[in-house]
This record gives C-alpha cells, structure tokens and sequence, in this order.
C-alpha cells in the first residue's frame, strides 16, 4: 500500500513536483506533465506520451535525451486531459511534428485523439499511436483492442531515436507503428495494488495463487492458477509470448528480440533476476537472438507484486534504434548528451479566457446552474466510495475518486465564471468552463466524457437566448450525440449510454407533450435509474471492463457477512444491490466457511 503521501487528492500532481525536483537536469515541468529539459531541436518531431500517474517509471520517467520529448501525466490510473496533452505537446514541439504515443484505454484514446484533433485545428501536424501489446486482453484477430502495457517502453524508445536521428513525422510513426505491430506482452499478479488514501488493495490474489493476464491499472486478472516457482513462471511468459508471433515471423529460431522482463511494484530485482535467468534459456534453446535486454521496474502498478515479459522481434531497422543511447530519469542506456543541450525557454503560461458578453436570461440561468452542479456534487462525494467499490469489481477501483475531482473541479470552475466581470458568465460558458474544468481534473474516460457532454450542452444553449424547455431538451440530445459520437459506444454495451439515451428521449417526449420541465425531468431520471438497473445482466463491449466482461454480470468471493468492509471478498447484500446474479462462493482455501 502507499504508506507516504499527504491528501490523496493531491498525491500525483506532489509526487510530480518532487521528481522534477529530483532531475532538474534531464526533466522540466509544464502545465500537464514534463518536457525534456534541453530546449527542442528545431525543425525535428517530437515524441509526446502520457498516461496516468501510478506507473513509475512510465510515464514521467521516461522523458530525456534518447526517449519521450515530453509526458502527459495523469492522476492516479487516470489519463491526462485533452488539454494537458496539448499543452504538454506544445511545450515539447520543435516544429518538426507531434507523435503522441499512448497505452490503448479507453481514456487515453479520447483525450489524445481529442488533443491530437486540437492540434491539427492549430495548423500542427500531429499523429497519434495507440500501443497494443498485451496479450491477454484480445484475441489475435482483435488486435488493435488489446490493451498497451509495458510493450510501450519499446514504442516509445524506438519512435524518439529516430525522430533524434532528423527522420520526419511520416517515418517516425511508420516506426512507432512497426514496433508495436511486432511486440508482444504478457503478466500475472502476486498481490493486487492499493490507492493512495485507501483502506484495501483494489483486488486480492489467495495464497499459493496468482492473477493471471492482468492490466497495469489495478484490474484482476482474466484468470487465477496456482503460484509456480520463478522457473514455473518463466515458462508459462515465454511459452505464451512465444505463442503468437507477428506477420512474416514462422519460427522465433534466427530472429532477433528486445526483451524486457518487468516488475510491477515490490518484486525485488534479485528475484526478477532468478525468472530471467530461465527465460533467457528458453530463448536461447528457442534459437532467439536476444538484444540489449532490460529488467527492472519498467511499467508498474504501484506496489503490485506482479512480473510482465515482453517480446519485441527486431527488424535491421528497429535494431539500431533499440540500442541507441538514452538517458531519461528511468531508463539509461550508453552516454548521456544532456551536459552539453541548450536550456530551454520557459513558456509564459495561458492567459484565462475573458468572459464573453451575455443576455440577463442566459446569466439567471447560469446562476441556477450553480445549484445543479452543486446537488450532482454532493450526490458524488456522498456515493464516492461506492463507485470505488463498483468499479473495482471489473476496473482499477479509481472511478468514484475521479468523479469527485471531477465534479469538485467543475463546480468551482462555474461559480468563478458565473462570478466574473460586472454582470457574470451566461448559462453556456459556465457549462463549458464547468465540463473543460471536470476533463482536467476527473480525468480518464468518465472525466472526457463529462466534459464532453457539458461542453455539448454549452454549445446547444450558448449564452443569448432564453434556455427554454425545448432547448433544454435539445442541449441533453446534443450533449448524447456528442458522448455517443467521442466515446464509440451504444445502446447494448453496458456504458453510461444505456442510461443516458432513454433519458434524453423520455425527456424530450415529456417536453414535447407539454409536460413541464422539472416534472419531465424528474420522470426521465426514473426510466434512467430503471436503464441503469436493466444493464446487470449485460456483457460490456467496449471500455476498460471489456476484458473482465464476465465480472460485471456476477462477482467473485462472496463473503459470509452481511455488510462492512472486508478484504477479498463482497458481502451478498451489496452485490444483489448491484443487480449480479451470481457470485463465487470464495476460492477453495475458504470455502470451510460456507
């Protein structure tokens, strides 16, 4: 568990703080991450990753001469914001180009595309690669839903030398495409992870066993085994691993690999070092040519007990980039350049919007905003722990914490427009400044999405005309097409859609049939509860849960008691509240108590 921190809330933007603090030589802080400390080569493409914070190295770490030109960073499991990428990318830029490089969530796929659209609207040439090497999250013939994991340390490495060697934005992401098409992931679990601030690790593994196919957020494996000995472990990621090799590869024998064997948190170098004594075996009798290994804490999951191989099978041209030097906080390879770079400018910060005019309706409007926003929030941090606590079933367990920073930050955002200038913001900026506000801070797929769907909304009732029941029904269809349109999902995939969608056309028939607002609107937040409840028996398709799909619908451990917290397990009552319609009645080393 983290033993140190301060206020939860503020213990990645801290932790953050202190490690630019530590490598004032090689790193600088801008607003949503950090960027190389030298200036940029002018006329060269950048390399800007990011995620959530939580995986030290990744992502902050890996920023320097020789790797990432910059990092988006997140909070904890959380993705940047669209805006922090952009900001991130912008400090970063030598005007050669952006290549944003990501781990494939749901949350980073919305905020970097959205970034990377930004961009492009700004005249930037930007492209984007979603890494996609772990295997356990999709079979081979879907690909590019699999999740990224520490296969992108290969990515990102590779990408950023050939954009130091002068190559342009075209074959800078051909190679970034090239090695990610070609690496390959796979990782168990000893133990699972625990938030900052929380009482219990997000999933726990019994013992003698291990979670098996796991993310690096926090999720439970897809499955459980017995625990082998560090031999036993080697052969089960090299036989996987080897399992699946890319296009145009018959048979490992005579090929080259990057090898990377990654610990997830606390286990300790020595034993990391007992497993890749085997698996360098098994390559070598594999006739695999192994080159420039690494092992270490490459990617991690906070202190999760946990161990990832990856596989990256080497061309003549990924061989020499691989090998080129790198001297980034957490990863070095051969001679640091640092000492002789140039120091960079420091960027003068963004000036804050004025607040454009308004009509005395649309500002009334704003006002009562306010108390919407304020009962939303109240409803989230009172219910925050029991999102956690859902999310947890199938997900990281963070999702109750990124609405409460989600809601906090967009509350605060629209009481300072409403309260801005003599006469104060109308209705449709406070909903904007309230959604970019809820994006920055909640973060993650949920934080884009409200920020999305308030966004939407702003636009649809803008700040001059009298926010009318008809056009408040018009802003809720904007702010779901607009969510359906950013998000990918339907009706069906057990998504915040589900709810929404019958929410938006119950009420505007309500409206229509001259029912007024806030009775249609107490009405359609009922057929939505209703939706919401109708989804236990769904199966997700799309989104972080999908590869755990069949969590969402049952639960695993159940535990004898009635109600309170307890480890490794959930009480029957919660998950019938839930709607699951069945549990595990714990693993065998429990089932004496049932």
């Amino acid at each position: 568990m983290t033993r140190l921190s301060n206020d939860p809330a503020r213990f990645a933007a801290q932790a953050l703080d202190g490690f630019v603090a530590a490598h004032p030589g090689l790193v600088r802080r801008v607003g949503g991450g950090v960027v190389r400390a030298a200036a940029p080569a002018p006329g060269r493409v950048a390399v800007v990753v990011g995620g959530g914070s939580g995986h030290y190295p990744a992502f902050a770490g890996l920023v320097g001469e020789g790797l990432a030109h910059g990092a988006a960073v997140g909070n904890v499991f959380a993705s940047p914001s669209a805006r922090q990428v952009r900001s991130v990318a912008r400090a970063a830029s030598g005007g050669g180009g952006i290549l944003l490089a990501y781990g494939n969530y749901a949350g980073d796929v919305l905020n970097f595309t959205a970034a990377r659209v930004h961009l492009e609207a700004e005249g930037v040439d930007c492209r984007a690669v979603a890494v996609t090497d772990d295997l356990a999250s999709a079979p081979a013939e879907q690909a590019d839903r699999r999740r990224g994991i520490a296969g992108g340390l290969v990515v990102f490495k590779v990408a950023a030398a050939a954009a130091d060697r002068g190559l342009d934005l075209d074959e800078v992401e051909r190679i970034a495409r090239l090695a990610n098409a070609r690496t390959r992931s796979f990782g168990v679990a000893l133990t699972g992870c625990t938030l900052p601030g929380a009482a219990a690790p997000l999933f726990a593994v019994p013992a003698g066993r291990m979670a098996v196919g796991l993310g690096i957020h926090g999720e439970p494996g897809i499955d459980e085994r017995d625990r082998p000995g560090a031999d036993g472990l080697a052969e089960l990621l090299v036989d996987t691993v080897l399992a699946e090799l890319p296009a145009g590869i018959d048979a490992p024998a005579g090929q080259r690999a990057a090898v990377l064997l990654n610990g997830l948190g606390s286990v300790k170098y020595e034993e990391l070092f007992v497993v890749y004594r085997r698996v360098a075996e098994l390559l070598a009798a594999a006739g695999v040519q192994v080159v420039a290994p690494a092992v270490g804490e490459l990617v991690t999951s906070f202190e999760m007990a946990g161990v990832s191989l990856t596989v990256c099978w080497l061309t003549d041209e990924l061989t020499p980039l691989w090998c080129a030097p790198a001297d980034a906080p957490g990863f070095r390879r051969g001679l640091s350049a640092t000492a002789a770079a140039p120091p960079a400018p420091v960027l003068a910060e963004e000036a804050a919007e004025p607040v454009p005019p308004a009509s005395p309706a649309s500002r009334a409007a704003g006002r009562r905003l306010l108390g919407a926003l304020a009962a939303a929030r109240d409803a989230v941090d009172a219910h925050a722990d029991e999102l956690g606590r859902i999310d947890a079933l199938a997900g990281d367990g963070d999702h109750g914490i990124g609405m409460s920073r989600g809601v906090n930050a967009a509350v605060a955002a629209a009481v300072a427009a409403v309260a801005a200038g003599a006469a104060g913001a109308g209705v449709g900026t406070a909903l904007t400044r309230a959604g970019d506000a809820w994006a920055d801070a909640g973060g993650g797929t949920s934080g884009a999405l409200w920020g999305v769907a308030l966004r939407g909304a702003a636009v649809a009732l803008g700040d001059e005309s009298e926010p009318t029941p008809a056009r408040v029904t018009s802003a809720v269809s904007r702010a779901l097409a607009d969510v359906t349109r950013v998000g990918g999902a339907a009706v069906g995939d057990k998504t915040l859609v589900d709810a929404f969608a019958p929410f938006a056309a119950t009420l505007a028939d309500r409206v229509q049939a001259g029912q007024p607002l806030a009775a249609a609107w107490r009405e359609a937040a009922a057929v939505a509860d209703a939706a919401a409840r109708a989804t236990a028996d769904l199966v997700p398709r799309v989104g972080r849960a999908r590869p755990l799909a069949h969590r969402s619908v049952g639960a695993p451990d159940l535990h004898h008691t009635d109600r309170g917290a307890v480890t490794g397990g959930t009480s029957g009552a919660l998950l019938a509240e839930l709607g699951c319609r069945f549990a595990e009645v714990g693993h065998f080393e429990r089932r004496t108590l049932f």
